[in-house]
Formats: C-alpha cells, structure tokens, sequence
C-alpha cells in the first residue's frame, strides 16, 4: 500500500494545512495508476485524432507541426457535485493524545482534518462545491456548500481551529446534530463522515435513524470510520499495570493488558463488524479510517463515491 505519510517528513507540524493537504494530494497522485480515474481534473486529459467537420477550437497545432497530423486535445467536464464534509470533534476523537503535530503519528482528528482537507484539495481541482461541518455534544459550525476560494480558505480556517483547540470531556450526540446537518442540506449532496462512532447500542441505533434522516433526503452517505488500530481495535499494550480513562466521562479502571486484550479484541471485532452490516443495510458506504493506514484509502474512497454520484 502507498504510504502518503513519507511525503510529509519535510513539513513539520500543522501551520499551513492548505500546503499539508496538497502535499498529501501530490504523494496520493503520484502513486495512482491512470486507468481507474482518468481525468480526474477538469484540465486537458488526452490528444485524439481530428476528425473532418468537427470543430477546429481544440486543436493542438503544435503537435501538428511537429507530426503533420491534426489531434484535438479531449478536456473533461466541469460538474456540479456537491459534498458536505461532517466532523465529529468529540474528546474521544482527540485521541491519542497529541503532543506535537507530527504527520508520521496523526491522532484521529488530526487524521480526519487533513483528510478533510485533502478531499478538499481533489475537490476544488473538480470545481466542485463544498461545506462543512462540526459537531461534538453540541453544533459547533456550519458552511454551506461553495466553491469560491474565499470559501476554500475559510473552511481550512475552520479545521486548522479544530487542531488548535482539543475538547476535554465532551460528550458526542451524533444522532442530534445528523439531524440538524440533514435538515441544512437542501440539495442533493454527497455527504462524507469522519467519527470513531464509540457509542453504546441506543446511541448506535439513533446515529443510524440519523443517518437515514440523510438517506431519505436523497444524499449518497459515506462514512469514515476513524480509528487507531494498534490500541483501539488490537488493544496493543504492555502488560505493566495500567489506569485507562474514558476521556468524554472520566471514569476510570485499573488493569493488566494482557488479562483482557483477547476478549476486548473480540468486542471491538464485532462491534466494527455490526457497524459495517448496518451500513450495509441502509445503503451507507463504510470505509474503515484506520489513522495506521495513511490517507490513501480516504481519497480512493473518494474518487469512486465521486465517479458513481455522478
């Protein structure tokens, strides 16, 4: 798999996103094989053979110089896709602690803002509209879908804040606040959410009343489910003695890895597994975030949910 993460070695820290996300666009392209998303970008895609009574307005004529032969370069279409971006900012996303900006060790809402801010980047080489927004237990921002660069520039604003201000104890209500984005979106969109969805079974089952809230208004739903494999999913920790704290209650428990690292797999194993099928039921399309995994998953993701809403 291609590790976008080691074309950013250079850049440290978080100070210009807008740059980070190109610099993440750049690797991920640049480790794309064409075929599967050929012209991408509205620029020139390819050179064709003339044929005689079509218009003469996008001929190359320095490639006719140089082969006497008359080719017209092929440009792809400008569309109207429309994407909602939606992040959740909750204190369980800000984990791992963050201590520095390092790229090569993204926490979850790190990982989610820049490959917030990459889809972004593919989007407005698409002059393609975007928004965003922002939630924890309560809203915190809302855009609407733009493309202007004011507004480009406005949303990196926006995440670079979300960066700069880690939530300490803040619960998460997914299923209010899918609600009111479902509400805001008037026009059918292509809506993209990045959450770890750590939540008991009542809360499962209103975030999914949620999100067909937004199946039924028409928005194709892609869900990012953002997570740290190594201690999230595979519980990878030494076995010395450890106090583990649910960061959005404080409660605590006191214990050795290893006592439980077997069955707390197999929890978390299925609770993943019930996520998927649930998504699968309601037509929502699930792409595991793994932060261990780099970003070219999210941007694949991307360009196929795009190529099919179109």
């Amino acid at each position: 798999m291609l590790d976008i993460q080691t074309h950013l070695n250079s850049i440290a820290g978080f100070n210009n996103l807008e740059l980070l996300a190109g610099q993440v666009v750049e690797g991920f392209i640049s480790g794309m094989h064409k075929s599967p998303f050929h012209g991408f970008s509205a620029e020139f895609a390819e050179h064709k053979v003339y044929n005689s009574g079509e218009s003469t307005k996008h001929i190359d004529w320095k490639l006719y110089a140089r082969t006497d032969k008359l080719y017209t370069k092929r440009y792809e279409e400008e569309t109207n896709l429309r994407c909602h971006l939606i992040l959740d900012n909750s204190s369980s996303m800000h984990y791992p602690a963050l201590k520095q900006a390092d790229l090569n060790k993204p926490n979850k809402i790190a990982f989610a803002v820049l490959a917030s801010a990459a889809i972004m980047q593919l989007m407005k080489k698409q002059r393609d509209a975007v928004g965003l927004s922002i939630y924890a237990e309560h809203f915190e921002y809302y855009a609407p879908e733009k493309g202007s660069e004011r507004h480009h520039h406005m949303l990196l604003d926006q995440l670079n804040g979300v960066l700069e201000n880690a939530n300490k104890s803040i619960k998460t209500d997914t299923y209010a606040n899918l609600h009111f984005i479902a509400e805001k979106l008037k026009r059918r969109s292509l809506v993209f959410l990045f959450s770890d969805l750590f939540q008991n079974e009542v809360q499962q089952e209103k975030t999914f009343e949620a999100l067909q809230h937004l199946k039924y208004n028409k928005h194709e739903v892609v869900l990012f489910h953002t997570y740290d494999s190594a201690t999230e999913l595979n519980f990878d920790f030494d076995n010395a003695p450890k106090r583990f704290e649910d960061v959005e209650t404080g409660k605590r428990i006191d214990v050795f890895s290893d006592t439980v690292k077997e069955s707390y797999k197999d929890v978390v194993t299925a609770y993943f597994e019930a996520v998927k099928l649930r998504c699968a039921q309601y037509r929502i399309s699930y792409v595991p975030a793994d932060i261990q995994r780099g970003f070219a998953p999210i941007l694949s993701s991307f360009l196929v949910e795009r190529r099919q809403f179109l």
